[in-house]
C-alpha cells in the first residue's frame, strides 16, 4: 500500500511549489495551543511547513512524515526532529505523545478505507487536549461548481464535506471542531465569511 500512495503522490508536481503553503502553516500556528512543543507535520512533503513553523518558534520540535522517499530526502534536516517515511495509519510514535498533528492538504490524498484507520492512529498519538488542524479542498466551493470542476482525479482520491468531516471526527472521540474558511480567498477576506467561498477549509479537533 505505501508503494501505491508513493506512486501516485509523485504524480503531483505542484504540491511541491504551492505558493499558499507558508500562509496555511502560519495559519495552523494561530490556532496552537500556547503550550503546543511536539508537532506532527503529516504530509511534510520537502519541509516548507517546517521551515515556516521553527521560524515563528525555534522551540518547536517538530516530527516530519510523508509516503514519498525522494521528498523527504530534500527536507533540511535542522527543522525536523525525527523524519518517518510511513502511512498515516502506522505512525511510528507511542500514545500521548503530540499536541498538535498538521495536515495541510492531505486527506484528501488518503483512500476512504483509511480515513478511519487514519483518525484512530491521530486519537492514539496525541496528548489530552491536543488538536488536530487539517485544511482539504471543499467540495462546497461556488467556484468549482461553477466551473463543472471535481476535487477528485489524479492523486486526490477522497473529498470530504465539511458537516461530514466534522461528525466523523466526532464519532471518533474528538470534540470542540470547528471549521473556518481558508486558501487564497481568506489572504483578503478572513475565514468567517460563508464557507462556499473558500476553495479549501480548515477543520480544527481537541482530543480531550
Amino acid at each position: 500500500m505505501k508503494k501505491k500512495y508513493e506512486s501516485q503522490n509523485l504524480l503531483q508536481k505542484i504540491s511541491e511549489k504551492d505558493t499558499f503553503t507558508k500562509v496555511r502553516y502560519a495559519q495552523f500556528y494561530s490556532h496552537f495551543n500556547k503550550s503546543s512543543k511536539h508537532i506532527l507535520d503529516l504530509g511534510c512533503n520537502t519541509g516548507t511547513g517546517g521551515s515556516v513553523l521553527k521560524k515563528i518558534n525555534n522551540n518547536l520540535i517538530i516530527d516530519g512524515l510523508d509516503v514519498v522517499k525522494q521528498r523527504l530526502d530534500k527536507i533540511i534536516k535542522k527543522n525536523y526532529n525525527k523524519i518517518y517515511y510511513s502511512l498515516s495509519t502506522k505512525i511510528p510514535q507511542v500514545n500521548n505523545y503530540y499536541d498538535c498533528i498538521l495536515l495541510g492538504e492531505v486527506i484528501e490524498h488518503i483512500y476512504e478505507d483509511d480515513i478511519d484507520k487514519t483518525f484512530i492512529e491521530f486519537f492514539r498519538v496525541l496528548k489530552i487536549g491536543g488538536k488536530i488542524l487539517l485544511t482539504t479542498p471543499n467540495p462546497l466551493d461556488i467556484k468549482k461548481k461553477i466551473k463543472k470542476e471535481s476535487i477528485l482525479g489524479g492523486p486526490h482520491v477522497s473529498q470530504h464535506y465539511p458537516h461530514i468531516l466534522k461528525l466523523r471526527l466526532k464519532m471518533h472521540g474528538f470534540s470542540n471542531i470547528k471549521i473556518r474558511g481558508t486558501g487564497k480567498v481568506s489572504k483578503y477576506l478572513g475565514p468567517y465569511f460563508p464557507i462556499w467561498i473558500y476553495g479549501s477549509y480548515l477543520i480544527s479537533a481537541t482530543k480531550f
